[in-house]
């Protein structure tokens, strides 16, 4: 017999509770935990029996177990997007009955978005778009604005899952945009809209419905105030594809970074620019963040950073000033603050240099948010000449990750970045010892290094 329980689920990491609290023990988060119903389900049989039953079962069983080599790869073919950008970060474009969950701060373009690909492909492929947060009128003066092409765009406002899925299978579409899954609701579900359990269960209506329809479907999702999906973690899990739109609220330009795909490489990202016309694609997005000033300051080093599939060339500024108050700041943009404090320790211990009366402030130039290891030996030498004042060679570039023994480590796709900073005119590169290429790159000067105290050196 099925019986409800009461349980309380963990907004942030979907973590199960008997009692509410207000701190999360799994993941840390304060006021996450709320209320949801859950079925649980005592077995009329216990375990013996009905593995007695099991081995008496003389049905056909409907799923064959075959060998995997004899599976047949048949290709899925992608429908383009509109957007090169867009399709570099889902793995060479939309596949069909695939479902992709796309999130981002209020304004950051993620309607404005998926607005312009819905207008694009109505042409050749049948479209719905589903919003629950704004009226037709606001979404057909979006579109006027940005000059969109809405002829054969299928547009409704609703917010049932139930009804939602009843269109859906009435229209047919081939692309079906929901907009946003945190306003909507199942009507089997007494809990508000934007719950655990109501996020949960139409996540998983709509995924199940993209895969037995073979219809690609685009989710919209709010995040929380650090910058991650908002829901429970179980909603990222059922998805295809998690993508992510950053950008500042000051910057026009934004980036789409892809957490999870499924039929394509993760943190690919995309560089969108916010124009009037809504979101424009960047093709070289390297030469957008390499607009530096005339004039030559210290403190300021461009690295070469690997984002997905492809090489990315921006500008880091370290600022090193004497501590007036006595608590000096650590501060980073860009960047983890984590391990800028390591940086700081091994460069202390493997570089003579103590920067403990000292505020330290980074910046990586254009909003871009760095997440490998290549950018520790280029903040360490940014460090050393702001400390000194004095400036680094416009035409240097640098990458290569900092051991805590103060040896210099390799990073993947070393020659690619080479070739990518020769291509923009950079002459001299301090680039980790085993990343030396065998073949020399045009007239680069390379210089490779071993140790922290000899890259140290050569910025003398």
């Amino acid at each position: 017999m099925a019986k409800s329980n009461s349980v309380f689920v963990c907004g942030s990491c979907g973590a199960e509770f008997s009692k509410w609290q207000g701190k999360c023990p799994e993941c840390g988060a304060w006021n996450s935990i709320q209320e949801t119903v859950a079925q649980s389900y005592t077995p009329k049989v216990n375990s013996g029996v009905l593995m007695n039953r099991m081995r008496g079962f003389s049905g056909e069983i409907s799923q064959k177990v075959v060998p995997l080599n004899s599976v047949e790869l048949s290709s899925v073919p992608r429908i383009p997007s509109g957007f090169n950008e867009l399709d570099r970060v889902l793995g060479g474009g939309i596949v069909p009955g695939s479902v992709v969950l796309i999130g981002g701060n209020p304004g950051a373009g993620k309607s404005t978005l998926l607005l312009q690909v819905v207008c694009h492909l109505a042409s050749r492929v049948r479209v719905l778009y589903i919003t629950g947060e704004e009226s037709l009128q606001q979404v057909a003066m979006r579109a006027n604005r940005l000059g969109c092409n809405t002829a054969g765009v299928k547009i409704a406002t609703e917010t049932s899952i139930e009804m939602i899925l009843a269109m859906a299978e009435k229209e047919k579409p081939q692309i079906l945009i929901v907009d946003s899954i945190q306003v909507m609701h199942l009507d089997t579900i007494s809990s508000a809209p934007g719950s655990v359990s109501q996020v949960r269960e139409g996540a998983a209506a709509l995924t199940q419905f993209a895969k037995q329809n073979n219809v690609a479907t685009f989710v919209i999702g709010h995040v929380t105030k650090d910058g991650t999906i908002a829901g429970p973690k179980i909603l990222e899990h059922c998805v295809d594809c998690s993508l992510l739109l950053e950008g500042e609220s000051d910057s026009r330009f934004r980036t789409l970074r892809c957490k999870k795909n499924r039929f394509g490489a993760i943190n690919e990202i995309g560089i969108f620019a916010m124009v009037e016309k809504g979101m424009r694609e960047v093709s070289n997005p390297s030469a957008i963040f390499l607009n530096r000033s005339d004039v030559v300051s210290s403190g300021s080093l461009v690295m070469v950073v690997w984002e997905g599939s492809r090489p990315l060339l921006v500008e880091l500024q370290a600022l090193v000033d004497y501590c007036q108050y006595g608590n000096p700041r650590r501060l980073t943009l860009g960047t983890e603050a984590n391990r800028l404090s390591m940086l700081l320790a091994v460069l202390h211990k493997h570089g003579g240099l103590s920067l403990g009366d000292h505020d330290v402030f980074i910046n990586v130039v254009g909003g871009v948010k760095v997440e490998e290891t290549s950018a520790d030996l280029p903040l360490i030498l940014s460090l050393l000449s702001s400390y000194r004042n004095s400036p680094i060679d416009r035409d240097l570039i640098s990458f290569g990750e900092i051991g805590l023994n103060g040896e210099v480590r390799p990073v993947t796709q070393g020659t690619e970045r080479l070739q990518e900073a020769y291509k923009h005119g950079f002459k001299q590169a301090i680039i980790p010892f085993d990343n030396n290429p065998r073949k020399p790159i045009g007239d680069m000067k390379i210089y490779p290094v071993k140790t922290l105290q000899e890259a140290l050196n050569l910025m003398h």
